[in-house]
């Protein structure tokens, strides 16, 4: 019995503890003997318990985005784990695995507030131990945290945004459309759905070539970017096809603002120092408006798509309203 006192009092968060103190705390200890890679408990799961490594290791491991797993600490003889969703009463922040055959102590959370209710001062000892080292574990991961918050940022960024451009991408409108349109029903909100189409795309790319093509709709970008309010969703639906959403918009205001975006594209001199055929950049634009002219998203697209079809037969470089 007395090689269990001696490897508790050899555990740092018991360290301030006196004799008697130790064996207070041994009272509430359970001991568990795991096997080799079994699994304590996962990521998610709730967490009620407090576990102290006497003979072997455990592994601790985070899941990625990509779904892939990264260990980010082992605990050895006299570590101990799982403090923190204790007391925030969170789900486990991790996985942890043993190793190799081990043998933990296990201290239930009931059995924690069991010791601050009957021996509060040596849970204080306990606690102000345990805080100076899972303050430590903190600072030493911290860094390591944070890449991985940044890197799952840029990677949900790069799956919903068009990596030329930096709007939208066609994923993120087919995604989200659907919540533009039940948004509005709900606030009793006009939404504006407008397709656009750069006039004469595939011709400005045989004759100036494809990065001129690329500057081309770099170009007209900014110039939605310009116009367009924050709220304003820009995506770029393939090639030289682009779709706007103009939540809270009536159609009168909606066409106002795409004919002044109209009105810039034509003015932009990306092809002036060109001698081709083609000089100026033009757009066409169908617009269509949910629930004035369309009463879901299937005729709120239809209606869209066939205003920008008439605004090309009816000659380019026009906005048309259905």
């Amino acid at each position: 019995m007395s090689s269990i006192y001696g490897f508790l009092n050899s555990i740092e968060i018991f360290s301030l503890l006196k004799e008697g103190e130790i064996r207070e705390v041994h009272d509430y200890l359970e001991e568990v003997k795991v096997v080799g890679e079994s699994v304590l408990f996962r990521q998610g799961d709730e967490g009620k318990e407090l576990y102290i490594v006497r003979d072997g290791s455990v592994a601790t491991s985070i899941s990625l985005p990509d779904g892939k797993s990264r260990e980010i600490a082992v605990f050895k003889s006299g570590d101990f784990f799982g403090e923190m969703c204790i007391f925030e009463e969170a789900p486990r922040s991790a996985t942890c695995t043993a190793r190799e055959d081990s043998v933990l102590f296990r201290l239930h959370q009931r059995s924690i507030f069991k010791i601050i209710e009957d021996h509060p001062e040596t849970a204080q000892k306990i606690m102000y131990r345990m805080l100076n080292i899972t303050t430590q574990r903190l600072r030493n991961t911290g860094d390591f945290l944070f890449d991985m918050v940044q890197w799952g940022d840029k990677a949900r960024k790069r799956a919903i945004t068009d990596e030329m451009t930096g709007v939208y991408n066609r994923r993120f409108l087919d995604d989200s459309l659907h919540q533009y349109v039940e948004e509005s029903r709900k606030n009793g909100e006009p939404l504006v759905l407008v397709m656009v189409d750069l006039d004469y795309f595939r011709q400005i790319n045989e004759l100036y070539g494809h990065e001129t093509g690329d500057g081309v709709i770099r170009d007209v970008v900014e110039v939605f970017k310009r116009r367009l309010r924050d709220k304003n969703i820009i995506a770029r639906y393939g090639g030289d096809e682009f779709t706007f959403l103009l939540p809270g918009a009536g159609k009168e205001s909606a066409l106002a603002v795409c004919d002044a975006i109209r009105t810039d594209v034509e003015r932009l001199d990306t092809l002036a120092r060109f001698d081709g055929a083609i000089k100026r950049v033009t757009i066409s634009q169908g617009l269509a408006s949910f629930p004035e002219s369309a009463v879901d998203i299937d005729s709120l697209k239809k209606k869209a798509d066939t205003a920008l079809y008439r605004a090309k037969e009816e000659g380019r470089n026009r906005v048309v309203c259905m």
